[in-house]
Parts: C-alpha cells; structure tokens; sequence
C-alpha cells in the first residue's frame, strides 16, 4: 500500500518553492509519492494567466528528475461546475484503491472548510485525509477544534499537522509581475521553465 498526496494548485507558474514544498511533505509524511494537480482555468473563483497547455508543460517539465511526483490533469479537463474537491478525492480513491490518498493543503483551506465554505465540507472531512501545512496567523488546532464539522468528524488520523519550516514565500504572482515588468524572475523556478516562459513570451502582459 503506497501513501499518495495529492497537491493542487494553478501552478501559474510551478515555482521552486512548489517543489520544494512537495519534496519536504513526502519526506516528512513518509508519502510514496506526490501528484500535482492543476486546477482548472474555468473556475470563476480563480483568475489565470496563461493557457492550460503551457501550464500543463511546464509542471511535466518541472518534475521529471523526481521519480516520487508525477502529474494528472483530472480537474483540468473536468466542468468546474461539476467539480468539488470531493468528487476529485473521490476520483483518485478510485483510480489507486490500495493506497492511502491524502490531500495537501494549507491552514487557510483547512479554516475555509471548517466553515463550511466547501461543497460537501462535512463528507470531505469525514471520508478523507489531510496533510495541512501552516499559515501566518492560523492556530491549526485551534481551528479544528472551534468547527464542528472539523473536530466531530476528527478519528485522529483525519489531520497531519506540519507547523514548522514551510513558511517560505515566493509566489507565482511575483514571478509573473517580475516577467511582465521587464525583471529577472531565474532562479525562482526550474531553469527548463525558465526558458519555456522566455521562448513562448509568458507572463509578458501586466495582466496581474
């Protein structure tokens, strides 16, 4: 039975920081594997700037040196008004029913949840697993323990908690600005990105 996290994001663009961030979680979480998602580009919640295919590339791109991520395009290709987490969960449970799937997210969507701001929000927790990592000024415990949804539907092992050591910050959004600006972006993500976004003239408009 292998241990499969499942990271989504618009990776809009992937960023090192993505990496690094999906490499320290399945080296502390003991995960087989980590699979990136990207979301799809007709959500009306979430604004993105370039096409899927480029999007899509540049993830293949990023991760084919690490035989522990790989990439699937399940919500890319779906109707995002038919698409929940949970129906996305519900879809990689199905496609590896031997292993254990776990979602990786930040504190800020575990708050959300708690809310009740996601479809299915008390199914989702009931029937899944999570590994959230923490956000300035979120008390994870604190958060489960003030939602219902979140601390009644809690066996224990609903929740990894890693609070340290992944606050590092560099978004996709200051590398699209220091590419519309005319600014220097290297280093922030893989150099065969790099490159990628050079040589098709992405992120060139400031549409940000």
């Amino acid at each position: 039975m292998a241990k499969i996290g499942i990271y989504g994001s618009a990776f809009d663009p992937i960023t090192n920081v993505h990496l690094w961030t999906a490499s320290t979680v399945a080296h502390r979480c003991k995960l087989d594997r980590v699979i990136f998602l990207p979301s799809s580009s007709k959500r009306k919640d979430k604004k993105l700037y370039t096409e899927d295919h480029h999007r899509w590339n540049m993830i293949r791109m990023a991760i084919k040196d690490n035989e522990k991520f790989s990439a699937d395009d399940y919500e890319m290709i779906q109707d995002p008004w038919k698409l929940t987490t949970y129906e996305t969960l519900n879809y990689f449970k199905e496609k590896y029913p031997n292993d254990d799937i776990y979602f990786i997210m930040g504190a800020d969507l575990l708050v959300d949840i708690g809310e009740g701001k996601w479809s299915h929000a008390e199914a989702l927790v009931k029937e899944n697993k999570f590994i959230v990592m923490a956000r300035d000024g979120i008390d994870m415990l604190k958060a489960i323990s003030k939602s219902p949804i979140l601390r009644n539907n809690d066996d224990g092992q609903t929740f990894h908690l890693i609070d340290k050591g992944l606050a590092m910050e560099i978004s996709s959004t200051y590398i699209r600005e220091e590419f519309a600006l005319g600014g220097e972006p290297r280093y922030l993500l893989p150099e065969s990105c790099y490159n990628y976004c050079i040589r098709n003239s992405l992120y060139k408009e400031r549409k940000l």
